[in-house]
């Protein structure tokens, strides 16, 4: 599937860390950014969570919520969140069906090999649930800093 800047964004309800769970409809009325990334504790999503992480508060006085999601399990999301002091909710989409929604799901290619992963990717929803805002193929140094210019600009 491929989502395009003004289509709805797909709704999901998942598990957090913390054995939460997070609706995309209980963050109506505030922008979100979720953002997705391929695993836990690897340098490339540390620095990536490190850089939203260092910028929440000025997130929080747009009225902007982050959300990071990745195939990891619950236990991990809560290990990397406590490690790396993170402000916001990981969710747990051990199953894909988020990653599908989103169409991040992709064929990646490593060294002559290809496989199945997440593609890094950002989207920006606003306070209606219409997304606003799409980065594909994401490149973690300056990207928090353009994520957030573009909050600001709502």
């Amino acid at each position: 599937m491929t989502l395009s800047i003004g289509d709805k964004a797909p709704a999901f309800n998942l598990p957090t860390d913390g054995d939460g769970t997070l609706k995309l409809a209980s963050l109506k009325g505030k922008n979100v950014v979720l953002y997705f990334y391929p695993k836990d504790s690897t340098p490339g999503c540390t620095t990536e969570a490190q850089d939203f992480r260092d910028r929440i508060k000025d997130f929080d006085k747009a009225d902007t919520v982050i959300v990071g999601a990745s195939k990891d399990s619950v236990k991990r999301h809560d290990n990397f969140k406590a490690k790396q002091s993170l402000p916001f909710t990981l969710v747990s989409d051990e199953e894909g069906t988020l990653c599908g929604a989103y169409g991040v799901w992709i064929l990646k290619k490593l060294y002559g090999r290809e496989y199945m992963g997440i593609e890094r990717a950002t989207f920006l929803i606003d306070a209606k649930g219409v997304i606003r805002q799409i980065w594909h193929k994401v490149k973690v140094k300056g990207h928090a800093d353009a994520v957030l210019d573009a909050v600001q600009a709502l």
